[in-house]
């Protein structure tokens, strides 16, 4: 087997064939895109459950952005020097050892990317239920459809894959926006519900403030969405760190404003525990025609994230199938098209057998993020791994904060996860189950890389 750094271009794999089309804007909308899908209009109920108090509500969003920066300058760092198909897949395989960087992908690939794909699917299919009637059954057929559907456009290129996904992008930062400047110039709010901004006689705890940043966290997951399609950017080497660095500003922003305009239509008190916060936020300030274009408007969230995990999620396997570590004909790419094809079928019919599997939109939610946070985890140790191994490598970015940064990254992951698997045991043994399933397949893709000899 070839090796994958080939002296004549060092920054992709010798075999791959996909085309570098994927501009910095393109980028840039795939971070922004696979960061607010469903979850901002959900969660803040949650998290001022924990935290009822304006200014400590709205700070920990604020830190859940830098600690997904955090993140970020990691994954900065090391797609620009990997900057190849396959993100996590890529940087364990280098970093410890190939079957590490196997299990990553198979894990990314099954449990994260398809896990996520089912996840926005069925919650398609939930929102679309407060318009129209359709029962359990009708349910998984929408987002079976869904699924095909959105497949079936990247399929024919990934340039109307980023074209669907840049429009759907734009129109939900513009709705957004808009939802923003006329909250508090037209809305039926009130400044004061965003005071005292902290009040001392009820002081939130350190432990409630914890308990707050899981849905946090999940809401901001994505922000690392354009290493996984580094091959098919241009200027890598530049353009990878600045798409994760502007995206998630963006996000962050987007966050920081939406939150203020919640708490400025609703007190903290009334936001607590509401499971849809921006179609109550929205019937506060506008009435009902308010709330009903805010479902409007998760409903087109979820299908622009939707759309960028689609094309994310099929360059994990095909980097893996490059290697000859994936099922036979994954590496193949459209002679027409010029995407992975077949990477995106298996995809496809994988989310549309999790969409039957689980069902339920909540037990998926928590498998998916179970199943993202051990994979930035792993992601963060291979930084480590690399700065020893590799002190001499070429690195168009090194990660700011290096190593006390990325070391606060793993800490804050590794409290959530040790959260999750208290609180959501079966869907974590789930996502581990699947993890375990890498092992008997990567022997088995091993031996036949054996038999076969180099490809």
């Amino acid at each position: 087997m070839p090796s994958a750094h080939d002296p004549a271009e060092p920054d992709r794999h010798p075999r791959d064939q996909l085309r570098r089309d994927l501009s910095l804007t393109d980028a840039t909308m795939l971070v922004i895109s696979s960061v607010i899908g469903v979850g901002i209009f959900l969660t803040p109920g949650t998290v001022a459950a924990h935290v009822p108090q304006p200014g400590l509500f709205l700070a920990v969003w604020l830190i859940g952005g830098l600690i997904s920066l955090a993140g970020a300058l990691t994954n900065a760092e090391l797609g620009a020097m990997y900057p190849h198909a396959g993100g996590d897949y890529v940087y364990l395989r280098e970093a410890f050892h190939p079957f590490a960087g196997f299990v990553a992908g198979w894990f990314t690939f099954f449990a994260i990317y398809t896990g996520t794909v089912a996840t926005l699917a069925t919650g398609f299919a939930e929102g679309l239920a407060s318009f129209v009637q359709i029962g359990p059954g009708g349910k998984i057929l929408v987002a079976i459809a869904l699924t095909i559907f959105t497949s079936a456009v990247n399929y024919t290129g990934v340039r109307p894959g980023a074209l669907f996904n840049n429009v759907t992008g734009a129109i939900k930062l513009a709705a957004l926006a808009a939802l923003m400047i006329a909250g508090p110039l037209i809305g039926h709010g009130d400044i004061h519900h965003l005071q005292p901004l902290a009040d001392a006689a009820g002081a939130t705890s350190v432990y409630s403030f914890g308990l707050a940043l899981p849905a946090v966290l999940f809401t901001y997951l994505g922000w690392n969405a354009s290493v996984y399609v580094a091959s098919e950017i241009r200027d890598p080497g530049r353009n990878v760190p600045r798409s994760l660095f502007v995206g998630l500003a963006v996000c962050t922003a987007i966050y920081l404003g939406l939150n203020a305009v919640y708490l400025y239509a609703l007190p903290v008190e009334l936001l607590r525990g509401e499971l849809r916060v921006g179609e109550a936020a929205a019937r506060a300030l506008f009435g009902a025609a308010g709330a009903l274009v805010t479902a409007t408007l998760v409903l087109a969230s979820i299908l622009g994230c939707l759309n960028a995990n689609i094309l994310i999620g099929p360059r994990i396997a095909y980097a893996m199938a490059l290697d000859g570590r994936f099922f036979p004909g994954v590496h193949r790419v459209h002679a027409a098209y010029h995407t992975p094809h077949v990477a995106i079928v298996v995809q496809a019919a994988t989310s549309t057998l999790l969409i039957v599997m689980l069902r339920s939109f909540p037990s998926i939610l928590d498998y998916t993020t179970f199943s993202i946070l051990l994979a930035t985890i792993a992601d963060t140790m291979a930084l480590y791994a690399l700065r020893k191994r590799e002190p001499t490598r070429h690195r168009p970015y090194r990660a700011w904060g290096y190593p006390v940064v990325p070391g606060i990254y793993l800490l804050a992951n590794g409290v959530i996860v040790g959260a999750l698997l208290w609180g959501s045991p079966k869907e974590c043994v789930i996502a581990l189950a699947m993890a375990a399933t890498a092992v008997p397949f990567y022997f088995l893709f091993s031996r036949r890389l054996q038999v076969a000899g180099p490809l």
